[in-house]
């Protein structure tokens, strides 16, 4: 399969854009979430291209080869998304995200609702949900401990770098034994090797907690996601309770969550089967 890589300039930086299937299918965009790139959909891509998607995967604002210019909050980042789908001539797409990408999908189908046709979650919460969790269930905020230590300046970055990013790579090592090699965590070390990577890929979070479009998005009404939405949730997840779907339902009238048992924070790279025939399944209507 071939998979075609280019710079594409979007709401004034250039995103780095990986696409394969048919330029006239029906178009999907892959959103990575932390420490993450494109190629954690590496067994996703050729599944959906296969079946005549068009997929689309960007580096997001920060990561990887995409340019490390802020700002960092949910609002530019969901404007970096239509701006790609304007440049990249897609009026309206399918969209799939995971972790922060996860976030950011579920705020854009809030927010440009006519531009998307359906979605699937991975892991991710509702930003309002998730803030519901906060109020209801003590141990989510004992599993976001991290993300204060991530407000820290310098000091994570720090960390993160030490001993060849040791903590980043024990991190996603302990994803899958088959499905991520050292082959697979050098690529990834490449990517945080960048310069000003770690505190663009940081910035995600100190916006989160610091801006004030985050503050804003937060405290708006229910943002209501009226696409079709499949969630499919690992329950070993060591972030994320499942807790945060608890109040989906007043934010996505049509859903579906999916609970896999024995699976971690990343699914679509420890048990891609499943998580492909379930992305297929739900982008079909069956």
């Amino acid at each position: 399969m071939t998979l075609a890589h280019s710079s594409i300039e979007a709401n004034s930086i250039h995103l780095h854009v990986v696409q394969a299937g048919p330029l006239e299918g029906n178009p999907v965009i892959l959103l990575h979430g932390f420490p993450d790139i494109w190629y954690c959909y590496r067994f996703t891509i050729p599944v959906l291209a296969r079946r005549g998607y068009r997929v689309i995967i960007p580096d997001q604002r920060g990561y990887n080869l995409s340019d490390k210019t802020g700002p960092y909050d949910v609002i530019t980042l969901c404007q970096d998304i239509a701006a790609l789908q304007d440049a990249l001539h897609v009026s309206k797409s399918h969209l799939v995200g995971h972790d922060w990408g996860g976030g950011l999908a579920w705020t854009f189908a809030a927010l440009y609702p006519e531009r998307v046709q359906r979605l699937v979650i991975i892991n991710a919460p509702h930003l309002q949900a998730l803030r519901d969790t906060y109020h209801h269930h003590p141990i989510q905020l004992v599993r976001s401990l991290y993300i204060l230590f991530f407000q820290i300046p310098w000091l994570p970055e720090w960390s993160l770098r030490a001993r060849n990013f040791l903590l980043l790579a024990r991190t996603i090592s302990a994803i899958d034994s088959h499905n991520m090699t050292e082959k697979d965590i050098d690529l990834y070390r490449q990517a945080w090797s960048q310069i000003g990577a770690l505190s663009a890929m940081l910035g995600w979070y100190r916006a989160a907690l610091q801006s004030k479009e985050s503050q804003w998005l937060l405290n708006l009404p229910p943002l209501v996601v009226l696409q079709p939405t499949l969630v499919i949730w690992g329950e070993e997840d060591p972030y994320l309770d499942r807790a945060c779907n608890e109040t989906l339902p007043r934010y996505v009238p049509d859903l579906r969550v999916h609970y896999l048992p024995g699976a971690n924070h990343w699914p679509m790279i420890a048990r891609p089967e499943e998580v492909n025939a379930l992305i297929l399944g739900h982008l079909a209507n069956t």
